[in-house]
C-alpha cells in the first residue's frame, strides 16, 4: 500500500484545517496517509513513498534546519516539492531572479545585513512618500511583516526600528511599496496543481499597521474569485520562468512542481504584479475551488506511484 506523509509543524500536528480533508481523500484512493511533524527526529522518512510539504509554517524560524531536513528527506524518498525547489523558493531573493527574467514584480528595495546600515542610512534608503511594507526575505504567513507610512515621522521611525531588528538578526530585509489596490481589490492567488491551473481565490488586506508579534502565521481571510484570463496567463509565465531555473537547457515541464501558488496584485494602471510565487508550504485553499481537493489528491497519488 502506498504510504504518504503530509509534513506539518509541531504547532499544527494534525495539519491546518484546510489540509485535513486531504488525508481522507488520499485514503479513499487506497493510500495510507498521515500528518507527520517535520522536525520529529523519531520519524523514518524512508518508510514513505512520498512526503508532501504542507503545514510546515514554522520553517522560517529555523530555515537552515528546515532546508537540511528537506535535503535529507529528498535523499531517501520522494519529496514534493523537491528540495531544490524548496531551497530556491524559501528565500524571497528569487523575486530578483524572476524580475531579471522579465517578470513584473512589486517594486522592492533589498537591504542586506551590514553594520554600516544605521538608522540614518536606512532613512535615506527608504522611499520618501507613500506607504511601505517591511518584511524579511525568509518568512512565512506574513510574520515579521509590517505596514508603515513613509511621510509620518513616527511611523517611519517604527519602520526603521523594524528593519534594524531584522538586520541585527542577520536577516535580509525587503522594503516594498504598499500597493494600494490591495485595499480595494485584494490580493489574488492563482493555484496550480502539477503544472495545470486549478482555481483562484482573493485575500482581503491583512496589513494595517506595524509588525505586532511573533505568531506562527497571520490568518488569511479568503474567498473565491473569478479567474482573470490576463492574470492566469501571467501566472503560467511566472511558473514557466521559475521552471527554467531547474533545467540546464531551460526545457522544464511545469509539472515538475506538484503545487504552486502565484500571488498577484494590481499596479496603479491595473496591470498585474507578482507579489510572491509560493512553492514551499502555501495554503492551497482547496475548499474554495470546485474539484480542487480531488485534483490535488489525484496529483499526489500519481507522484507517489
Amino acid at each position: 500500500m502506498t504510504r504518504i506523509a503530509l509534513a506539518t509543524c509541531s504547532d499544527l500536528p494534525d495539519l491546518d484545517v484546510e489540509d485535513v480533508p486531504l488525508l481522507d481523500a488520499l485514503r479513499a484512493r487506497g493510500a495510507t496517509a498521515e500528518a507527520v511533524v517535520w522536525d520529529d527526529e523519531s520519524v523514518d522518512w524512508a518508510a514513505y513513498d512520498l512526503v508532501v510539504v504542507r503545514s510546515t509554517w514554522d520553517y522560517a524560524k529555523r530555515p537552515d534546519v528546515f532546508l537540511e531536513w528537506a535535503e535529507r528527506v529528498d535523499s531517501v524518498t520522494r519529496l514534493a516539492n523537491p528540495a531544490s525547489v524548496i531551497r530556491w523558493n524559501a528565500d524571497k531573493h528569487y523575486l530578483r531572479e524572476l524580475e531579471d527574467a522579465g517578470v513584473a514584480v512589486v517594486p522592492t528595495i533589498w537591504l542586506e545585513p551590514d553594520p554600516r546600515l544605521n538608522g540614518r542610512a536606512l532613512h535615506t534608503r527608504f522611499p520618501a512618500q507613500g506607504e511601505i511594507v517591511i518584511k524579511p526575505a525568509v518568512s512565512a504567513g506574513s510574520v515579521d511583516t509590517g505596514r508603515y507610512t513613509a511621510i509620518d515621522a513616527g511611523s517611519r521611525g517604527l519602520a526603521i526600528q523594524h528593519a534594524r531588528r531584522l538586520l541585527a538578526d542577520d536577516r535580509s530585509v525587503m522594503v516594498q511599496r504598499y500597493v494600494t489596490s490591495v485595499d480595494t481589490h485584494g490580493e489574488r492567488a492563482h493555484v496550480f496543481i502539477a503544472g495545470e491551473y486549478s482555481h483562484s481565490v482573493v485575500k482581503e488586506a491583512m496589513l494595517d499597521g506595524p509588525d505586532a508579534g511573533q505568531e506562527l502565521y497571520k490568518r488569511e481571510q479568503m474567498s473565491t474569485t473569478p479567474a482573470s484570463g490576463t492574470e492566469v496567463e501571467m501566472a503560467r509565465k511566472v511558473i514557466a520562468t521559475a521552471c527554467r531555473t531547474f533545467t540546464p537547457d531551460g526545457a522544464c515541464d511545469p509539472s515538475h512542481f506538484l503545487y504552486a501558488r502565484v500571488d498577484v496584485v494590481s499596479d496603479d494602471q491595473g496591470s498585474p504584479l507578482l507579489m510572491e510565487l509560493e512553492m514551499v508550504e502555501p495554503n492551497l485553499f482547496t475548499s474554495l475551488g470546485e474539484g480542487a481537493l480531488d485534483r490535488f489528491a489525484d496529483a499526489i497519488m500519481a507522484r507517489a506511484s
